[in-house]
């Protein structure tokens, strides 16, 4: 299992963001969690088999229709075993 943290930058706060991500996280398997940040990003921690990251990395960069995404950063970091995916 691996774990990363995306910090996604743009029009991504009041668009459906965090539901968008967490439907696509659940289906694919994914433990962790999406807040919004006061700077107005947003951040999910994701733990999970390298093909659902690389997928919902991909989810992560289109992100829902009503969104623009203009930068995605992502840092690989140590598990934690989440229990599920959760909207913070």
């Amino acid at each position: 299992m691996k774990a990363k943290m995306y910090r996604i930058h743009g029009f991504v706060q009041g668009v459906g963001f965090r539901a968008f991500v967490y439907h696509r996280a659940r289906a694919l398997g994914v433990k962790g969690f999406v807040q919004n940040e006061v700077d107005g990003s947003v951040t999910v921690v994701a733990e999970g088999n390298e093909k659902a990251l690389e997928e919902l990395e991909m989810y992560l960069k289109s992100g829902p229709s009503f969104s623009r995404v203009e930068e995605v950063n992502v840092v690989e970091i140590p598990p934690e075993n989440y229990n599920d995916f959760e909207i913070r």
